[in-house]
């Protein structure tokens, strides 16, 4: 199973403070745990909102909203993918995490989807088709490190 950990922002990550150099060590030596356990598939921090953006949808109209967003307590700041047994060993992993902001700080864990979650509306050539696009994507990752 395929378990995105998402960090959430606090009003210091949402105003650019930057990791001190000891939970960038922290954080690194955790890494380094989850990718020698072969857990770590992918892991990166977030700029705030205020360099970002929100798309609104509502039927064929799009409504881009700049941020800052005000709501920090529903912002991410990073994220991880790991893949684990089950949603336990990801909490047991979270549970070892180096408190990831100054203060108090929350982690969620969600599920990722799997192609057979999807049942019989996950056709054989939408399969092949995001298996083709998996592929190509790995390719572009290969030549343009």
């Amino acid at each position: 199973m395929r378990f995105m950990i998402l960090v959430k922002a606090d009003r210091n990550s949402e105003a650019g403070v930057m990791p001190s150099e000891q939970l960038l060590a922290d954080m690194g030596r955790f890494n380094e745990e989850l990718v020698n356990a072969g857990v770590m598939q992918a892991g990166e921090g977030l700029h705030p909102s205020s360099k970002g953006a929100r798309v609104h949808f509502s039927g064929k109209d799009r409504k881009v909203i700049d941020g800052p967003f005000a709501e920090t307590k529903e912002l991410i700041a990073g994220f991880w993918i790991w893949k684990c047994a089950s949603l336990q060993e990801a909490i047991d992993w979270v549970k070892r995490c180096p408190n990831p902001m100054l203060g108090e700080s929350d982690i969620e864990i969600r599920q990722i989807f799997e192609p057979e979650d999807f049942g019989e509306a996950f056709t054989p050539e939408l399969r092949e088709q995001e298996e083709r696009l998996r592929m190509q994507v790995s390719r572009q990752e290969a030549e343009n490190p």
